[in-house]
């Protein structure tokens, strides 16, 4: 708004004014680029392309002050009014059309050219983006000069041409510009496509004891060896071996027994070659003669001893394993100057103790040449019995391995090792002839002469995981083996050192030669009818069943005597000992038809003439499922294994089974007309069963 108190010019001085305030801004710029020396080097494609490039923008700027010019004159137009109406209203002189107008064009001028001089810059750096991309070397010495309002200076101007014509042919010009553009060579490596390749699996690394074992003939009928064959042993034990009725030995017992006798060949303190003996690992089937493998070689090596001390130490899972052990140590010591004694919980501990160590006038001493035992009680025995002692061990047997490795976190091994280089102080005779447990093997270890501690380990399903075999600290053991597949040997060889190809499956189990097996697709409320269906139709006997745990294992016992008309007997841990090993006999004798047990039977109890075995519970494990059918069809002979599947079970157990290596489970329906005759009668067991589990309930209450 005009506020001056001189006469203000009209709007043709006004526009004159301006034009000449845009010239000498034009004169300026001029003079600024020759000042600052900027030269404008671009190729004669880009001055055309810059040329069409100004030609349309001079088109927009025309329009768009032919725009400003008609907002010019219309907000004259309205302001007049304005000013008119107020000054009617006020008494004051309005102002002259000449002071609005030139007022209007000042201000709205000054607006446009800030907006042309912002759309300029725009302008610039766009095309100096595209003149980037073209070329790909600019620099600020090659940026064309620009004026106030954003558009380059040109020599020479052309008339304009159609704005749609020049836009047309900038993007023509720009494309074919991206064609002839060469592409610049990255610093970069590229990589190449991402395509599915196939992932080659990571083959496990074993050390070569584990990943090169002795393997052993499964065969056992068509693989016997006689006992005269095998050398070295003494004809004491093959007179006994034949009193038993044993003529010939199986695959396991013809390769383990012959190294074990090697090892003490030259007494108890050299091993071969006058070195330390090495470990012994045995994993083979269930049945295949593991027990006497290391009853025969150990007997021989200490039936000459004349001082009775502890020099053999058999370690067993469980108090029926321990018994059954101890019974054939004693069957070919008898006539010896040996003692077998055990001490597994089965006596009161002050028992155990008096048949373990006497006390006299010059101290205590041993009464036990063979020790058997389980981990818990000899740990007690190791840390309570005063004289107790296993300074000179020379044989750590280790039954059941896989399980006895998994109950390591009780640190019954450490006691153990312990208990064998601990020194009493008080005899000089101990300091002199004192053990020192080994560390390295240094000429400066093999010099000192010492009672070596050998490991012997005897499992069906023994461990390949090394670092659970490292918690034993076995020392250069070697590993005799009949898990392998049939492709890993050739038919024609028997025995020997033959070595499993690269790659071959390492957690597969064998099962013994004799065996069927069979799986029963069933629904839960049917499993008792199976039973019974098996037991009375199709007349089988001396089954084994397995449950899962011990309050299943007496369900079943009740129902089972509930119905009637079978012989049946459980066994587990609600039994006292006593009425295990009564159970078992009568088992063994033919008076029982099915003993339902848990998987206290499953683990290396040799129960004899077992025909059937049926897991009523499918096993989670595949070492269980071993265990359990391996209990039947034992030393050659045949037997059948039957599992009952409930629907959602199939799919895990099948491939479980199938992953361990064991393809031949056969399906076995029982059909529903088959358990139709014995519904009505199970009927009424079920409620017996139920007045039986109440009263029960109520005794254990009171």
């Amino acid at each position: 708004m005009y506020l001056g108190g001189d006469k203000p010019s009209n709007s043709l001085d006004d526009k004159s004014r301006s034009q000449i305030l845009l010239q000498k801004l034009h004169q300026e710029a001029k003079a600024r680029q020759r000042q600052l020396g900027v030269k404008a080097d671009t190729t004669d494609e880009q001055q055309e392309e810059n040329q069409e490039s100004d030609r349309s923008e001079g088109v927009q700027d025309g329009k768009r002050k032919a725009r400003a010019e008609a907002v010019i004159s219309e907000e004259s137009r309205k302001k007049k009014k304005r000013l008119s109406r107020g000054n009617k209203e006020s008494g004051r002189k309005p102002k002259s059309k000449e002071d609005g107008d030139a007022e209007l064009v000042t201000d709205t001028l000054c607006k446009e050219i800030i907006k042309i001089s912002s759309a300029g810059t725009e302008r610039k750096d766009k095309r100096e983006y595209q003149s980037t991309k073209a070329t790909d070397e600019i620099t600020d010495d090659e940026a064309r000069p620009l004026d106030v309002s954003g558009e380059l200076i040109k020599s020479q101007e052309k008339g304009s041409e159609d704005l749609g014509k020049a836009e047309q042919q900038g993007v023509k010009e720009e494309s074919d510009q991206n064609e002839n553009q060469t592409p610049v060579a990255s610093t970069f490596t590229i990589l190449g496509g991402f395509k599915k390749k196939k992932i080659q699996k990571v083959q496990r690394v074993l050390p070569q004891w584990l990943s090169k074992p002795t393997l052993v003939n499964r065969d056992i009928r068509q693989n016997l060896t006689a006992i005269e064959d095998v050398a070295g042993i003494h004809p004491k034990l093959i007179q006994k071996l034949q009193t038993n009725g044993i003529h010939s030995f199986f695959p396991v017992q013809a390769e383990v027994i012959p190294a074990l006798l090697e090892s003490s060949k030259h007494g108890l303190i050299l091993g071969r070659g006058g070195y330390r003996p090495s470990d012994i690992c045995v994993s083979a089937p269930t049945g295949s003669g593991k027990t006497l493998a290391f009853v025969i070689p150990v007997i021989q090596a200490l039936m000459d001893c004349t001082v009775c001390r502890v020099r053999a130490l058999a370690l067993l899972p469980t108090k029926e394993l321990a018994q059954q052990v101890f019974k054939i140590f004693n069957t070919y010591v008898e006539g010896m100057d040996l003692r077998v004694v055990i001490v597994a919980g089965q006596k009161p501990f002050a028992m155990e103790q008096s048949s373990l160590v006497e006390h006299t006038v010059m101290g205590y001493r041993s009464l036990a040449d063979i020790v058997i035992s389980t981990p818990g009680r000899l740990v007690d025995h190791i840390t309570k019995t005063d004289g107790f002692s296993l300074q000179h061990l020379r044989y750590l047997i280790i039954d059941e391995a896989d399980r006895m490795i998994d109950s390591m976190h009780h640190n019954w091994l450490n006691q153990v090792v312990k208990a064998v280089y601990k020194v009493d102080e008080h005899s000089a005779s101990d300091v002199l002839f004192q053990r020192v447990e080994p560390g390295v093997c240094t000429a400066v270890s093999h010099s000192r002469l010492q009672m070596p501690l050998q490991k012997l380990l005897f499992s069906a399903t023994l461990t390949k995981d090394s670092e659970k075999l490292q918690q034993l600290a076995l020392h250069h053991p070697r590993l005799f083996t009949a898990n392998y597949t049939p492709q890993e040997q050739e038919p024609h060889v028997t025995l020997g050192e033959q070595q499993p190809p690269a790659g071959s499956a390492e957690n597969k189990y064998t099962l013994p030669e004799g065996l069927t097996e069979f799986y029963v697709p069933c629904q839960l409320n049917k499993k008792p009818l199976i039973i019974l269906y098996f037991v009375l139709r199709m007349k089988f006997s001396r089954i084994l069943c397995f449950t899962n745990s011990r309050d299943a294992s007496h369900r079943l016992f009740l129902l089972l005597r509930a119905f009637g008309g079978v012989h049946v007997a459980e066994f587990s841990s609600r039994l006292s000992p006593s009425e295990r090993r009564k159970t078992l006999k009568q088992f063994e004798q033919g008076k029982l038809q099915i003993l339902i047990s848990t998987d206290a039977t499953a683990r290396g109890i040799d129960v004899s003439n077992v025909t059937c075995v049926i897991n009523y519970d499918a096993p989670h494990f595949i070492r269980t499922y071993i265990h359990r059918v391996g209990r039947t069809a034992r030393a050659g002979n045949t037997g059948l294994a039957f599992t009952l599947l409930l629907k959602v079970q199939e799919k895990q157990f099948l491939q479980m089974l199938s992953d361990a290596g064991s393809a031949n489970l056969k399906k076995q329906l029982v059909k529903p007309e088959h358990l139709r005759p014995l519904i009505p009668r199970y009927e009424e067991a079920l409620q017996e069963l139920r007045q039986i589990l109440k009263d029960e309930k109520k005794s254990l209450s009171t």
